[in-house]
């Protein structure tokens, strides 16, 4: 007879352990069901099975509850080593029924965990120190179960740790492990993981998500932006700054020219104290780069955030932006957890802290290459296969197309205690596995998904670019820096047209050793870390110590190759369009940031990770105030979208690309290398692209302080030149573009281009 592994609720709690270590309560008078890790409904909806992988600890119990906070537990399951050695149980519907908790509604859970650290002792009782040990042990273990834990699986979360929420607590406190806190329960304050409603899960058809794009990546513009921000100052939005709302902003998007929307983290992260005092940015976490869950659509992020309510909403987006055309990538932060480096106990640090992070030599601490805690411990399986696990739900239940994976180098550390080593190939590497079971999206497009690492971490041996394998493209900060020192600094930071010119080929001398086409590279001027593509060409340095709503926030790099032209606006503006355009222009996969089509300013404000106000919110009215430089963007985007010479899946050969002096003839070697030539001409004829549909296209760049006179070559017979772009201030009044059909024919061979000017030709 199936043995009772209910308890239900009193006040005197429950009894010793039911099921003794190495058995599995499922085997004995089930049906044959393999449960997955995290709380899933058996196929049937007759029982709710836990999994939770921990091989340090010595016991594991999932605590019941019928509310997210301020209600005692309704039941009490006590697990046994199972399936692979993880900790299993299960409870009927009938039984949850029976404890006062709804099956078919939101069931509120959490795990306590006993080990090396804080031994199970029969008279424990919560807020005891019974069985207690150490604090952290020589191994690293900090078992406590006194800190009821967040399921790494959770499908929701009910609350963050520190939460106005009320019920909930204000302070860290709950979740601490000093002498004072020990003993501390924090069961009826902290996060609960939310199983979702059967009825809910029974809708996750693909159907639902609409049909998914699998276009090449080398097709693709991104458009990286932080969900809340896109719509978070729209007063015409009912659900303003929300997954909804971002769901009405699908067809604009489309009409711009983007194609693939990159959202920052939405994974659950530590953002509800954003809410306590919204005119301070004092401990808010806007970017949200520090992971509580790594399946959970953040509920902040919800305009319905009741349980099920943010998984619904996302997958309703995601099915807006698919019938716009548009993919949907996001941001993962997989190498750290909002865990930190500290001895709180939220999550994987209570189940098997010696398991999840990378400890230090000694075994107490830990190594960090984020700059923000504790790396994962990426050479356990038990690490990767929480990664794995978790891309797979959001590509496969949520519909996700991309992933742009932060710090991605140290998610391929070779090292499993105490160090740093770069070991991407290793069988079983995050990297290798994710190319391959996702899998990565082929070149040439179809299904799958496609993958982008920042491809850098902290500390020696982290910087990558270049060096990820097949199947993966990389951010290229290469080009972001040439480009912008090339713009805003000649005279100032030595620059060559050698380099120059290897960005604009897609940086072949990066990523051709590899294997890998050029869409290796993800090339981008500005992200979300740093200045706004309007600050980088209206700020010198830095401007972070502001008041609200501008600051303060701390950090941000000093390396920004930022120039304000003097303060002429008409000059900040034109350097704004010869950025954007050599980034479009340029072989490889552009990436802008939300708002830079509309110049959104930051106001000097490089590392606004903390400020969820509005100088990170998009502006509604900035499309009418800048209405000339959002047709020039999107005039832009279009140009690249209707001409296949720009979206090279192959890299260019001497047939396809011609590099060109002022006398519109080829140059000669020696020039890439003069530190005083600032001026490059490139022609991309249709050689190898037969569907491109101009002869050839002509771009002109003049990086120099003064105007140049470019003769063009003589076009072919019955062909002639027209210039479809010039990013001139004096073209401004055209918004800087031709409308397709009605470029202008050149009458002569000579263009004078403005100083730091780009103009584009096309050959028909």
């Amino acid at each position: 007879m199936r043995r009772l592994l209910v308890c239900l609720f009193a006040l005197t709690g429950c009894p010793a352990a039911q099921d003794p270590p190495g058995t599995d309560p499922d085997a004995a008078d089930v049906a044959p069901f393999a449960p997955p890790r995290g709380a899933t409904w058996d196929p049937a909806g007759a029982a709710l099975h836990f999994r939770l992988a921990a091989p340090r600890a010595e016991r594991v119990e999932v605590w019941l509850y019928p509310a997210a906070v301020a209600a005692p537990h309704a039941a009490r399951l006590v697990a046994a080593r199972g399936l692979h050695g993880d900790w299993v149980t299960r409870v009927t519907a009938a039984d949850l029924a029976a404890a006062g908790v709804t099956p078919d509604g939101p069931v509120h859970y959490g795990y306590r965990v006993w080990g090396p650290s804080w031994t199970y002792d029969p008279s424990w009782t919560p807020g005891s120190d019974a069985g207690f040990v150490a604090r952290v042990t020589d191994d690293g273990d900090r078992m406590n179960p006194n800190k009821l834990l967040l399921d790494p699986y959770a499908r929701e979360v009910s609350h963050d740790p520190v939460s106005p929420l009320p019920g909930a607590s204000l302070d860290s406190s709950p979740y601490r492990t000093d002498d004072a806190n020990r003993a501390v329960d924090n069961a009826l304050v902290a996060p609960k993981a939310i199983v979702l409603p059967r009825a809910l899960t029974a809708t996750f058809t693909p159907a639902d998500l609409g049909a998914r794009p699998e276009r090449p990546l080398a097709d693709d513009v991104v458009y990286e932006v932080h969900l809340r921000g896109l719509t978070a100052a729209d007063p015409t939005l009912s659900c303003a700054g929300t997954y909804a709302g971002a769901a009405a902003r699908a067809a604009d998007l489309a009409a711009l020219g983007v194609t693939a929307v990159e959202l920052l983290p939405v994974h659950e992260t530590q953002n509800d104290a954003n809410d306590v005092d919204p005119t301070s940015a004092g401990g808010d976490n806007y970017w949200g780069y520090s992971t509580l869950a790594f399946f959970a659509p953040d509920r902040r992020y919800a305009c319905d955030r009741s349980p099920g309510g943010p998984t619904r909403e996302w997958r309703q987006m995601v099915r807006a932006f698919h019938d716009a055309g548009l993919k949907v990538f996001i941001d993962v932060v997989y190498n750290h957890t909002a865990e930190g480096g500290g001895g709180n106990l939220l999550s994987l640090r209570g189940i098997d802290n010696a398991t999840y992070y990378e400890l230090n030599a000694a075994g107490t601490g830990f190594v960090d290459n984020t700059g923000v805690g504790a790396n994962t411990n990426v050479m356990r399986a038990e690490v990767r296969d929480l990664v794995l696990d978790s891309l797979t739900y959001w590509a496969r239940d949520l519909g996700v197309d991309g992933f742009r994976f932060d710090l991605a180098s140290v998610l391929a550390n070779g090292c499993e205690r105490g160090c740093f080593r770069w070991a991407p190939d290793e069988p079983g590497n995050i990297l290798v596995r994710a190319a391959t079971e996702l899998p990565a999206r082929p070149a040439g497009g179809g299904a799958g998904v496609d993958l982008i690492a920042e491809p850098w971490g902290i500390g020696a041996g982290t910087y990558r670019v270049g060096a990820f394998p097949a199947g993966w493209s990389e951010w290229n900060d290469q080009f972001r820096d040439l480009v912008r020192k090339d713009v805003n600094l000649l005279g100032v930071e030595q620059v060559t047209l050698g380099g120059l010119a290897d960005r604009i080929a897609g940086s072949p001398g990066i990523f051709r050793a590899g294997g890998r086409g050029p869409a290796a590279s993800i090339n981008y001027l500005v992200s979300h870390d740093g200045f706004t593509l309007n600050d980088l060409t209206a700020c010198v340095t830095k401007s972070n110590g502001q008041p609200w709503p501008y600051g303060p926030s701390n950090g941000g790099t000093d390396a920004n190759f930022g120039w304000d032209y003097g303060g002429d606006r008409a000059r900040q503006r034109q350097a704004a369009r010869t950025g954007l355009a050599l980034t479009v222009l340029a072989t490889g996969v552009p990436m802008i940031v939300g708002g830079d089509e509309v110049l959104r300013s930051q106001r000097c404000n490089n590392n606004p990770y903390n400020l969820d106000s509005i100088a990170t919110w998009h502006d509604p009215s900035a499309s009418s105030r800048e209405s000339a430089f959002l047709t020039f963007t999107s005039r832009l985007l279009a140009f690249r979208a209707a001409h296949p010479v720009l979206r090279r899946r192959d890299w260019h050969d001497a047939a396809s690309l011609t590099w060109l002096g002022t006398d519109g003839l080829p140059l000669p070697p020696q020039y890439f290398n003069d530190p005083g030539a600032h001026f490059l001409a490139w022609r991309m004829s249709r050689a190898s692209t037969p569907d491109e549909p101009a002869r050839s296209i002509l771009v002109a760049y003049n990086g120099s302080p003064a105007s140049v006179a470019f003769t063009l070559p003589p076009p072919a017979t019955n062909v002639a030149w027209y210039r479809a772009a010039d990013t001139a201030a004096w073209l401004e009044p055209q918004s800087n573009f031709a409308i397709p059909g009605a470029e202008y024919r050149m009458n002569g061979t000579r263009y004078d281009l403005a100083a730091r000017s780009l103009t584009i030709f096309i050959e028909q």
